[in-house]
């Protein structure tokens, strides 16, 4: 059987309306902050094999809409009526891709057969392990992130199973959260099993199996078409994180895409090893992993808003993570922060995109987002644990119109935490929260800001971590002759004789009294700022956006008691020399100070020279090496050198220095 247009659209519709009845039931019963506020969770409607076809619009994280869920499905010989399965093992079938993360699934039967799975994630605040909230980029194995289960049945015939609830209640700090969060995430599937049966009684279980085929072909096909418009070749960008591990080196993830009639070939091969800190990626080395497609989700989006959002639209590229590097780790890696890792993979694809469609695709978004988590006690003693909300940045100008403001962009759209529901559910003041002037990067089209948020703590032994702490050394890149966006800021106690740069720690014990400040970083701009329209300079001002110094040095407008001299503006803008452009990129990306100077020590020469030498050794050896070679280049006289020779001289010098690892790696 074989819906037409006009039906298939219908049916669609239904779908992804049985998935955001999911989404509901999941908000309005959830205890904690993070999945009834902050919304880190998704839904979903699977296919019998695993493939997600519908998916929430609008709730929820938007990085799960391809996600497949057939390696974890496959690990159970046989479903029952009534079964509801948990994991949270990133290393089982790699759905569940950090611990905090618990995946259920739930098949649908209709007269014996299993047509469809309901399934989805939630993240919880905590699931026990070496620090609150489980994650942190100082732990250095899988085993510190916390209880993890194997694929577990949870539910059998409407009981629960006890047993595996009592050991995961065992090993958390909020347990109350963990149960209240668990029970609302069955109530969906309960829903969302409810909303498909309806659907099948309204079109047929025939109709039913055949439109899930058909709206899988149909994102494929939509997204062939997009991808036809994006001219054939090959484009190579780079992107970074501050740190690899605490207080270690630039993270690089380097991609080289190819564009052939409508066909995506996304080739990380050189990008750095697994790193012995929590921010790899656990893929499997799946060629479509939705963690390494969601930049790829946002740019068909961008092309074609009306693409259906399903795996089908994931079929026309192919992933190539070698097994041992940062998006393809082995056991027992950590990968508590692999979604830090996640936005630099977006950054490179949105980067290598720009290329290909200059006029099409916006200057970086903030690219990075701060979780932030606090761990103190009531005035009764009691420990009392929350998220207390997202703190990220803009999103990157574009040729029609400047980045949106707090909004991230590419952070799945995470909803903020109002500042009363922080301080009614843990005994914190929140003494400022709102945006950062001056911090979307300066262009024709301005960045979008980023948030501030501060807040100040009460009893001792107090613990914030903070989440995915990036972008103090690597501002978003502008695009077309903008700018850079600001870099972020964590700091203890400001303005006091105490003050603390806190750069990227994301672990920090505070005394009572204590304040944190925290601020995100900017979107790029695009185009050249001295091209803004004055007026929108001047009204950038007026709404504290811009500071009037910024106005006048950055964007040459020149603004009188707060009011715009149109003629004085002319004459300096006219004064004003042209930008040099980098030697990077052909000079199309507004990269800041951090990332040029990196960029001319670590040349993509020196990169390939690097990678291949690691390529040729044991994975276990990889980031030790990565580590000793940057720290002899940065002693060596002849570091800025051209050429990759001195690299090739260093890497001589550990291989004498190491026999055991040559004889390793023969």
């Amino acid at each position: 059987m074989k819906l037409n247009k006009s039906e298939l659209q219908i049916f669609a519709n239904y779908c992804v309306a049985a998935a955001e009845s999911m989404a509901f039931t999941l908000i309005r019963t959830a205890h904690s902050t993070f999945v009834k506020e902050t919304e880190d969770f998704s839904c979903a409607i699977t296919s019998a094999d695993g493939l997600t076809f519908a998916s929430p619009k609008t709730l929820g994280a938007t990085w799960y809409a391809g996600l497949d869920y057939g390696p974890l499905i496959g690990t159970i010989p046989a479903y029952q009526p009534g079964d509801i399965y948990m994991s949270n093992d990133p290393y089982s079938g790699y759905v569940a891709t950090h611990t905090p993360d618990l995946v259920m699934w739930k098949p649908v039967f209709h007269e014996g057969e299993i047509l469809c799975f309901v399934a989805g994630h939630i993240h919880n605040t905590d699931m026990g392990g070496a620090v609150p909230a489980s994650l942190s980029r100082s732990l250095t194995e899988i085993q510190q992130e916390g209880i993890r289960f194997p694929p577990t049945r949870i539910m059998q015939d409407g009981v629960l199973n006890e047993l595996a609830l009592s050991w995961m209640l065992a090993n958390v700090r909020a347990p109350d959260q963990n149960l209240g969060d668990l029970k609302a995430q069955i109530a969906s599937l309960m829903t969302g099993e409810r909303r498909v049966l309806e659907i099948v009684q309204r079109f047929g279980a025939e109709a039913f199996k055949a439109g899930i085929g058909e709206l899988l072909d149909y994102a494929e096909t939509q997204a062939r078409t997009v991808a036809r418009t994006i001219p054939d070749g090959e484009y190579f960008f780079s992107e970074f994180a501050d740190e690899d591990t605490v207080g270690g080196k630039p993270m690089r993830i380097a991609l080289r895409l190819t564009v052939q009639d409508g066909l995506l070939g996304f080739d990380f091969s050189d990008s750095d090893p697994q790193l012995t800190s929590s921010l790899n990626v656990p893929t499997g080395g799946h060629p479509r992993h939705a963690l390494l497609m969601v930049g790829l989700y946002y740019v068909l989006y961008t092309l074609e808003p009306n693409i259906l959002l399903n795996a089908g639209m994931l079929r026309i590229a192919t992933c190539t993570t070698p097994k041992g590097t940062v998006l393809n780790p082995v056991m027992p890696a950590a990968v508590g922060m692999r979604s830090l890792t996640c936005v630099i993979v977006q950054a490179v694809i949105f980067g290598a995109f720009a290329q290909a469609l200059p006029r099409k695709m916006p200057a970086c978004p903030s690219s990075s987002v701060c979780l932030l988590n606090v761990k103190t006690s009531d005035s009764q003693g009691k420990t009392i644990m929350a998220s207390v909300g997202p703190v990220g940045g803009g999103a990157g100008g574009s040729a029609l119109g400047d980045g949106s403001d707090a909004s991230g962009a590419n952070m799945a759209f995470l909803r903020n935490s109002p500042v009363e529901i922080n301080e009614a559910e843990i005994p914190i003041r929140i003494t400022e929260y709102g945006l950062v002037r001056d911090s979307g990067g300066a262009g024709q089209y301005r960045g979008g800001m980023a948030i501030v948020m501060e807040l100040q703590v009460f009893s001792p032994n107090s613990l914030v971590t903070a989440r995915n702490r990036d972008r103090t050394l690597f501002g978003s890149w502008g695009f077309q002759g903008g700018h850079s966006g600001s870099t972020a800021r964590f700091v203890r106690n400001p303005g006091r004789a105490d003050t603390e740069e806190l750069g990227n720690n994301d672990l920090v014990k505070l005394a009572p009294g204590d304040v944190i400040r925290l601020e995100g970083n900017g979107g790029g701009g695009y185009g050249n700022p001295m091209l803004r329209d004055p007026a929108c300079v001047e009204s950038d001002v007026r709404r504290h956006c811009v500071s009037p110094q910024a106005a006048r040095d950055v964007y040459g407008v020149v603004l009188v008691d707060g009011k715009l001299d149109a003629e004085a503006t002319r004459r300096l803008r006219g004064q004003a020399k042209p930008a040099e452009p980098n030697e990077l990129y052909n000079g199309a990306y507004g990269f800041n100070g951090s990332r040029l100077a990196h960029e001319r020590l670590w040349t993509r020469e020196r990169y390939e020279v690097l990678n291949t030498y690691l390529r040729g050794i044991p994975i276990g050896w990889r980031f030790f090496v990565k580590h000793q070679i940057f720290d002899q280049l940065a002693l060596r006289a002849d570091a800025h050198t051209p050429g990759t020779a001195v690299v090739e001289a260093l890497l001589d010098e550990l291989s004498r220095k190491y026999p055991a690892m040559v004889r390793s790696a023969a």
